[in-house]
């Protein structure tokens, strides 16, 4: 994160505060009663889901009545959103393209900046630093949920160059952005493959096409062990606990943020994961509830005490088991079967036991275990891709705002004669719907918004000190 401090900035470079050349302006309080399942949508803090504002299948809505007269909460493709309440406050996300209309909920702000001051581009990849926002608020409010404001929001300060340079700044930052989303991109379409091939090889399991013998998980299961309650740190003391999130949706391990447990040598010999082992999530939200993975890590490690160890008998894989588990037709079982409570939902090792599962011949599995191998070692250099693609867009961002990317363009109009320009005021698309119409969809285009240029130039970077 940069350290901003205005005496290291570049000559022509300002430290202002957010309001000097954006505004914040918060949502509308819809009534509860006045929500639907059709109309116009109505964006909340759980519409912004990884960097995006989308629709999705918990999104409210509100009949054309109810919006008659504010046009001034209705948001377009490209606005960049901000959650601005709740554990998650400080998120953010920029209005997908799939949503032509909609409008603002309270608690979740939107960014107003004046195109005379401020390039939105420019602003958005500022403040989509890492643990800019995150640190701000930790100093501010410590470990209670925050619950800020507009003002709050528009007193943080960012270093301001001159308009020309910002444009120069945010073209840079846009192709290093490009970069890691196709990389990002290229690894969740891998995820689709291994499902692919299942299907092929062994045909939907909810029809069994290929008449495979059935039995029941019981059968096949040898061993079944909760994890370990003990609590958690970070402060990695003791061994390496694998909790629910650390098992994908779609069945991989993640061990980017793993938390720590201490144990005696014999509790943990006891819980130790051994390769081979099956880790599946007995507690979760219904729809994630029943993610299934295989651990094949020569690393020492437990479970936490949402997650079930199992160990298979000989006439089943793991890695067919767990394609299977984690297939369309066992996460709708799951979802139908669990038992629901309010926040969670649960999947026990006897109620797993109970379902049905498809035994296909040994030599058949084994093929498709050297699959999900080679398929794996395609995934590590698909991360190891992803990786070096995020850690150069990162490095970019911070010398960037450093100033240290900055052109020597002694003609560049100088950001202190930004700020005496006039105030920010919001920029509407020209279209010619009607307020809270979205049966048509809206293709007018803001020249102020942070949306996404479709550009298909080669992807060049060109930085000092990159080679």
């Amino acid at each position: 994160m940069v350290t901003l401090e205005e005496k290291n900035l570049p000559k022509g470079w300002l430290l202002v505060k957010l309001g000097e050349v954006c505004k914040i302006q918060s949502g509308f309080a819809f009534k509860s009663e006045d929500y639907k399942h059709y109309g116009n949508p109505v964006i909340r803090i759980s519409n912004i889901v990884n960097g995006t504002v989308e629709l999705t299948e918990d999104t409210v809505y509100v009949s054309h009545h109810v919006v008659l007269g504010l046009d001034e909460f209705r948001i377009y493709p490209g606005e960049l959103l901000i959650a601005m309440s709740g554990a998650t406050t400080g998120k953010m996300g920029v209005v997908s393209n799939e949503i032509p209309s909609a409008y603002l909920n309270q608690r979740v702000g939107k960014f107003i900046p004046n195109p005379q001051k401020i390039e939105s581009s420019y602003l958005r990849f500022f403040l989509a630093q890492p643990g800019y926002l995150e640190k701000i608020l930790s100093n501010a409010f410590g470990s209670a949920i925050p619950n800020v404001s507009s003002s709050f929001i528009e007193s943080l300060a960012l270093p301001l160059p001159p308009i020309y340079e910002q444009k120069r700044i945010a073209a840079i930052a846009q192709k290093a952005d490009r970069l890691r989303r196709t990389r990002r991109y290229a690894l969740q379409l891998s995820d689709t493959f291994l499902q692919s091939v299942f299907l092929e090889m062994f045909g939907d399991p909810s029809k069994n096409p290929k008449g495979w013998d059935c039995t029941t998980i019981d059968n096949v299961v040898a061993l079944s062990q909760y994890g370990t309650s003990e609590k958690s740190n970070y402060e990695k003391r003791g061994y390496p606990i694998l909790g629910m999130g650390n098992i994908t949706y779609s069945g991989h391990i993640d061990l980017n943020s793993v938390s720590y447990v201490e144990l005696s040598k014999k509790e943990f010999s006891g819980l130790k994961l051994v390769p081979g082992d099956i880790i599946f999530n007995r507690t979760n939200s219904t729809e994630l509830v029943g993610k299934t993975a295989h651990w094949n890590y020569n690393v020492d490690a437990v479970l936490a005490s949402y997650l079930v160890k199992l160990k298979l008998k000989k006439e089943v894989l793991p890695d067919y088991f767990v394609a299977l588990l984690n297939s369309n037709h066992f996460k709708q079982l799951f979802q139908e079967r669990c038992k629901k409570a309010i926040g969670q939902s649960n999947i026990s090792p006897t109620l797993l036991k109970e379902f049905p599962i498809l035994v296909p011949p040994l030599p058949l599995q084994e093929k498709f275990a050297q699959i999900v191998q080679k398929f794996e070692r395609l995934r590590t250099q698909q991360r190891e891709a992803e990786r070096q693609a995020e850690h150069l867009f990162q490095t970019i961002l911070h010398r960037a705002f450093r100033g240290e990317l900055t052109s020597s363009d002694i003609n560049e109009e100088p950001a202190s004669e930004l700020l005496e320009q006039s105030p920010p005021k919001q920029t509407k698309p020209e279209t010619t719907a009607k307020s809270g119409d979205t049966s048509t969809r809206d293709t007018a285009k803001n020249p102020d918004t942070f949306g996404k240029r479709q550009d298909t130039e080669a992807i060049q970077l060109k930085l000092p000190g990159f080679g």
